[in-house]
């Protein structure tokens, strides 16, 4: 049982980093002030002159919880004609048959993004009541409601950073995902369809600026009678190191290697003409030739060698970019046909 009025601060404040979408109201700093009825009114005007942040006094008989009186209220009623001298002088009981309103009560584990919003349903004139907070069936604490609302705001800001840092996350794995999904995963070249996707837009930009584009078609000789003879896992090494050839040969940011499928390689070159393409292919025949790769079943060549088949193109609405697809693959079945190991040109005019 409670026979005195007791008037204090949890120790616990309120630490922004510490709140989150979860807290409740046992995370805020709640008020101890319970006062037995039968107290007189000036008990109740002195604790609230010695504590100006008190924002209300809980009132009980026998330790059991009656109601609460909130300072503003309490004030109000002081303040009217008389009112010293009606209440000060009585019984708490006195002055609340007068003041006694809804009381809005939570259990200590209420959330506060939950107590925050019922609070503010409340009607006009019960606003800035205090909220009373149950923290064991015989104990009742106040909780300030502008402290309530400035923990709730402090947990939306937190939360709404938290969904950006999340959102930005998110949008660094979809990019990466976009990335991967675009990726041969044997040799980390662009694949067919992100070769595809870049063919495409390029063809348009070009038709849109008039510039040329070339393309490249390589392909690794004899490459199954490597496999025969030494076996799927070297063929496995052997293409990525051929692909590691490729990309340190081309080195335009613009430009694309792909692996176009198999043994097989696509080079996109924007902005560059077919004399152009026939360069850079010279280079990567020579560039592979100079990694030495022996090739015991090869019939040109002890080492791995390539084949390369070059088109150019100004590109137009007349043609399509199969059409220039076409063009590399004939050039690089003529250097086939030529005995391999070397580049061929195809011309396409656009």
């Amino acid at each position: 049982m409670l026979s005195g009025f007791r008037s204090d601060l949890s120790t616990a404040p309120i630490y922004p980093d510490a709140l989150h979408l979860e807290s409740t109201l046992g995370n805020l700093s709640l008020w101890e002030c319970q006062v037995e009825s039968y107290h007189l009114g000036k008990e109740a005007v002195r604790r609230f002159q010695d504590n100006p942040l008190l924002p209300g006094v809980i009132m009980t008989e026998q330790g059991k919880f009656v109601g609460m009186i909130s300072r503003w209220r309490f004030l109000e009623h002081l303040s009217r004609p008389y009112g010293l001298e009606l209440f000060c002088n009585r019984a708490l009981t006195s002055l609340y048959r007068f003041a006694q309103t809804d009381n809005l009560i939570f259990p200590v584990k209420t959330n506060i993004v939950v107590a925050a919003k019922q609070s503010l349903q409340r009607p006009a004139e019960l606003l800035n009541e205090p909220i009373v907070v149950e923290v064991t069936p015989h104990d009742y604490r106040l909780l300030d409601v502008h402290q309530l609302l400035v923990a709730q705001s402090q947990i939306h800001e937190k939360t709404t950073q938290l969904l950006y840092q999340t959102y930005q996350q998110l949008e660094i794995v979809n990019l990466e995902f976009k990335r991967l999904a675009s990726l041969d995963g044997l040799t980390q070249l662009a694949n067919r369809r992100r070769f595809d996707e870049y063919l495409e837009a390029e063809w348009r930009r070009s038709i849109c600026d008039r510039t040329p584009l070339s393309l490249i078609l390589c392909d690794i000789d004899f490459f199954k009678n490597y496999n025969d003879s030494c076996g799927h896992l070297a063929g496995d090494q052997c293409l990525r190191e051929v692909a590691v050839a490729l990309k340190e040969t081309v080195k335009q940011p613009t430009d694309l290697v792909a692996r176009y499928g198999g043994e097989e390689f696509a080079i996109i070159l924007p902005n560059t003409d077919a004399a152009g393409g026939v360069v850079i292919a010279e280079s990567i025949v020579t560039r592979v030739r100079e990694l030495q790769l022996v090739h015991p079943n090869s019939r040109v060549s002890p080492f791995v060698t390539l084949s390369c088949g070059v088109t150019g193109i100004i590109p137009s609405y007349e043609y399509m970019p199969a059409q220039v697809i076409a063009g590399a693959d004939e050039a690089l079945y003529k250097a086939k046909a030529a005995g391999r190991d070397r580049v061929v040109v195809q011309t396409c005019d656009g």
